[in-house]
This record gives C-alpha cells, structure tokens and sequence, in this order.
C-alpha cells in the first residue's frame, strides 16, 4: 500500500488552498476528489463576493478569517493576475424606520475594524447609484468580487507547482487506522494508500468522509443541514456600479445584486432549508426575487428574470437554531491524532479561504 504524508479530501478553494498552503511548506500532499472536476460544488456554486467582514462576531473565527483571509486574497489576486475588482458594496435602508438598524451595523463593522465603512445620506446615495432606491446606504469600499473558478485553478496549479498531487473521481469510502497512520480507500477500490495526515475539508461531502472513518466517535460529527440558495439573471449590463444589498435577515444577507467581472449581473441567493443536493432553480420564483429586487432597483423590467443557477451551503445549524461559525476539529475533539475536520464551512469561506490553509497548516503542524 503506497502511503502519503498528507491527503486532502476535497478539491474545492479551501482544500486547495489548505493543499497549497502544505505543499509550499514542505509537505508531500495528496488531493482526493469525488467529483471529475475541481470546484464543482460550494467553491463555484456562491456569490463570489469578496466580503469585508462587518456581519461576524468579534473575535470568532469568521470575523478574524475574514479579516486577514480578505487582505490575503486581494494580494493573491493581484500578484496571481487572477480577476478580481474591488467595487465596493452598498447596503440600502429602504425607509426612515431602519436608519437606527443601519447605524448600528454600521457600528458593528466598526468594532470589527472595519473603519473604512460610511453612511450615505439619500441625495449621495442617488449621486453613486442612480437606478438605486433608499433613503440611506452603508458603503463598505473593501467589498468585491472574484473569479471563483481562476481562483481554483490558480490555487492547485501552485500546489501542483510545489508537488502535490490531484486525483479526481477518488470518492473516499473507508478509513481505518494502520501502522502508518490512517489507510483509506476510494469508491471501487480504485486507490488504497496510507497517509500520516488526514485532512477532511469535502465541505457539503465533509459528514460522507466522516462517517467513513472508522473507530470515530459518532457523536463528534454535527448534524448536517443543507441551505440552498438560487439566483436569477436579467440580459446586459448590471444597472449600478457596486454590489447593492438589502438590509440583512436572520439567516441570510437577502437577495442582493452580484455582477461578474464582464459587467454581467444576476441577483441571489434567497434561502430555503432542504432533505437533498438538488442545484435546479424554480422558475416560479422569479416574482418572488422581482418583489424583493424593487426595494432597492424599482425598474427591474417586468418578465426579465431567468433562472441562473443555484448553491447549498453547508451549515452545521438549522431552522430555529442560533447561527454558528466555522468548525474545526482536531484530536482534542475527536480523540484521533493528525486528523483535522472541517464542518460548516460557508461564507465567507471564499473569501477566507487562504487564512483557513494557513490555520489549518498551523494546526497540523502544533
């Protein structure tokens, strides 16, 4: 049985960029991927908005990722010459009565060191944004977006660059432990190797790979709920200038607008808690989207809305349940020494995707 210092299961942009981070630190990395191509799920199935880091609690994981994981990407993009454009990002209070909530997640961006973020009055509002309604907006300049997929690619070309290697259509169906540490095996026997390190960062696939290990204690592994999101596009070019978001609900951060680096624009994702992986969009509810989008843009042009794809984030709260961050597991939580779990890992994992390769390194290496 061949073995390998370190196996990756999950070639999405954490997974690359936790492989990147081991490769290019001297690590002898493997990546396992279920699927025949890379991204094909969270990484490339999302907003791929750059987020600034103004919705998370103080001190957590998400807030301090975010933070440090955002500056890193910007860097990487620019240094990488993978797209990217810094437009920065309007909140819009749609009436007087939610000036206070504005104010005060103006405020909390501002605890969280955001000190970029400012208050627009109506009449500025409508001098940046003129298709856009609202008597207030917040502007968060650091906001943007990304090429989700350039960003993968780019990611596993360095990781490949510094010797780690990629196997696709590798789904991991058992793990027991041996004398060289963990020994896996894929659907159809199609590889068995042995590995010193494990590291499970499959993100909606993260339980599979969980359950698959055997001898883990199964109370370790959170409950799975599954939150999917759809998008809806309009033909042409995007009616303003920077991302325009709603005033935030529980759960989500509403139906905002989101363009691509061609001046394209589409606007998602709502969000409905669902049994199963299911990435259809349902048509009919395109006048739910057109109600919604003409709090902030009132001439979205009737029956313009098309179905344009849709993403399932992987959340380790559900329905009725407070939110929670990301989840890291180590041997202090499981009892399993060099295994290293990630659940619940959705925004702004994109935009953190680099610090999460770095903590995860930091963790392997303690």
């Amino acid at each position: 049985m061949d073995h390998v210092q370190t196996v990756v299961v999950g070639a999405g942009v954490i997974g690359l960029s936790i492989a990147r981070h081991l490769a290019t630190h001297g690590h002898e990395v493997l990546i396992l991927e279920a699927e025949a191509a890379i991204g094909q799920h969270t990484s490339s199935r999302n907003s791929q908005v750059i987020h600034a880091g103004i919705y998370y609690p103080k001190g957590s994981d998400q807030h301090r990722l975010c933070l440090t994981g955002k500056a890193m990407l910007y860097d990487y993009c620019a240094t990488r010459h993978v797209g990217h454009q810094k437009c920065g990002k309007l909140t819009i209070a749609p009436s007087k009565d939610r000036l206070d909530e504005l104010a005060a997640l103006t405020e909390r961006g501002r605890q969280n060191g955001l000190e970029d973020l400012v208050i627009l009055s109506q009449g500025e509002l409508s001098e940046r944004e003129p298709a856009v309604a609202g008597v207030a907006a917040m502007l968060s300049p650091s906001s943007g977006i990304v090429d989700a997929p350039g960003l993968v690619l780019s990611l596993l070309g360095e990781a490949e660059a510094a010797g780690a290697s990629l196997a696709l259509n590798a789904r991991l169906t058992r793990v027991w432990r041996g004398p060289a540490g963990f020994c896996l095996e894929t659907r159809d026997q199609a590889y068995q190797l042995s590995c010193t390190n494990l590291i499970n960062a499959a993100a909606l696939g993260s339980w599979d790979v969980a359950r698959a290990i055997e001898g883990l204690d199964p109370t370790t592994i959170p409950e799975r709920n599954l939150a999917k999101g759809s998008y809806f596009s309009i033909p042409g070019k995007s009616p303003f200038h920077a991302l325009i978001y709603p005033m935030p609900e529980t759960g989500s951060l509403g139906i905002h607008s989101v363009q691509d680096l061609g001046g394209g624009i589409r606007f998602g994702p709502n969000m409905d808690w669902v049994d199963q992986i299911d990435y259809s969009v349902n048509p009919a509810l395109a006048s739910q989207f057109a109600a919604s989008i003409r709090r902030y843009w009132p001439d979205l042009p009737d029956n313009s809305l098309t179905p344009d794809g849709a993403g399932i984030r992987p959340r380790i709260w559900g329905p009725g349940q407070p939110k929670q961050e990301f989840l890291f597991q180590t041997e202090a939580d499981h009892g399993m020494p060099n295994l290293i779990q990630l659940f619940g890992f959705e925004s702004p994992g994109l935009t953190s995707c680099l610090a999460i390769g770095r903590a995860v390194g930091a963790m392997l290496d303690g």
